[in-house]
């Protein structure tokens, strides 16, 4: 419904529109390809929604009824906002110690094993704040928005409490009223063990089981429930019993599945139809396979392994000629990818994991809608859907992974509301 006073908005002559219009079902194989690109394309926005989709001089007609508000793209190229499906949004402080460690030629598990890594985080997250961790959120959302991201997942993961764990989902709650962009929230309590409990951990797990998955999921303060399993965190066991009570209680299951060494929580991920299985760095044939199969969406986060320095990405590749649905996302975090740029890991998608720009434009926007259970309204340039997109300083989608590190966006459109332009 249009707000009181508003006007429609009429977004046109787009030198190449990407729609991503077609089945409603998550893009694999050759489908992450089909961009439905509209060659002088336009968008008529009525309120928060779409109304139509089409070519400039099709629509301008029903534009001039409806005495819209024109915006020419000039030549540049729209398309659907990114879907950033794997974030820790909420932090205190950052990470910048363990980041000199690695360079210095400190692995993953001895820099943790020093106090920094994920419990570094908790520490400064239960010396911040909720004031403080509100401002700091708020000023990456805004670069994310400066970036042409309109929804993001937000994870929890740095508490290792049951009151950190819910002073972190009270901060996501109180941004998601204020944030321009649309948070989608994810209890990580399975993240890490908390200090004290190496000799105790069915007892944090207890608590993880019986306290803060009922209370998140009976306050609506968590929609996915998420666990990391990998060496130096949770079992296969420990995550299913984690998962599974989300589940009892409403909540979605996701996963950490893969990273550091192949566990099998892929193939738990696809057990408990999870949305998604992320990172996924070590996959064997047989679980490549068993993903392309299900409907679980394969969510890749080059970023992170762009920052830790590694050689080895996930295998997008053979993920896509397999026929999975694979999904793109920042991964953002303080310790393994400090990155709001998807503009970026479209780059990094392309290079180093040798997808096309078509696929991993399809990866970051409808696939990563499908990762979030949101593609039914986003994710695609199509009526009825939400009015989210972004305007790229290019004459073909093909520049934005091309010229790499650059911030191509010149507007980010969010619920039909212009929340950034340059």
């Amino acid at each position: 419904m249009r707000p009181p006073g508003s006007k429609p908005l009429f977004i046109c002559h787009a030198k190449q529109l990407l729609t991503m219009a077609g089945l409603p079902a998550p893009r694999r194989g050759e489908g992450l390809r089909h961009l439905g690109l509209i060659a002088d394309g336009a968008v008529l926005i009525d309120g928060a929604k779409i109304r139509a989709v089409g070519g400039t001089a099709e629509l301008a007609g029903e534009a001039r009824r409806l005495k819209a508000r024109e915006m020419d793209c000039r030549g540049r190229v729209v398309m659907p906002g990114f879907v950033d499906s794997h974030t820790h949004l909420v932090f205190a402080g950052n990470r910048l110690d363990d980041f000199e460690r690695r360079i210095e030629g400190r692995s993953y598990e001895e820099i943790a094993g020093a106090g920094g890594g994920i419990q570094s985080s908790a520490r400064r997250l239960a010396n911040a704040s909720v004031p403080s961790l509100i401002r700091q959120a708020s000023r990456f959302l805004d670069q994310f928005a400066q970036h042409g991201t309109t929804t993001l997942e937000v994870k929890t993961g740095y508490g290792l409490s049951a009151a950190g764990e819910l002073k972190m989902l009270e901060v996501i709650r109180l941004l998601r009223k204020a944030a321009p962009l649309e948070l989608v929230p994810t209890l990580l309590a399975a993240h890490a063990l908390p200090p004290g409990y190496t000799q105790k951990r069915h007892e944090y797990l207890r608590l993880v089981v019986t306290r803060l998955i009922p209370v998140a999921a009976r306050k609506k303060l968590a929609e996915f429930v998420d666990a990391f399993c990998d060496r130096g965190a949770f079992s296969v066991a420990e995550c299913r019993r984690v998962l599974k009570a989300g589940q009892r209680s409403g909540l979605t299951p996701r996963i950490h599945a893969e990273q550091l060494r192949r566990t099998g929580a892929a193939r738990l991920a696809i057990e408990l139809g999870a949305a998604s299985a992320d990172h996924l760095d070590k996959l064997s044939a047989r679980d490549l396979r068993a993903l392309a199969r299900s409907s679980v969406v394969a969510t890749l986060l080059p970023g992170a392994n762009f920052h830790l320095g590694l050689e080895r990405y996930p295998p997008a590749r053979r993920l896509i000629d397999e026929g999975a649905a694979v999904a793109l996302a920042t991964d953002f975090n303080p310790g393994t990818s400090p990155t709001v740029n998807m503009q970026f890991i479209l780059a990094l998608a392309c290079s180093a994991m040798r997808m096309t720009p078509a696929e991993a434009v399809t990866a970051a926007t409808l696939n990563a809608a499908w990762a979030l259970r949101r593609a039914d309204r986003l994710g695609s340039l199509e009526p009825g859907k939400q009015a989210d997109l972004a305007i790229m300083e290019v004459d073909d989608y093909r520049e934005i992974p091309y010229y790499f590190a650059v911030n191509h966006c010149v507007m980010t459109v969010k619920h039909g509301r212009v929340i950034y332009r340059r």
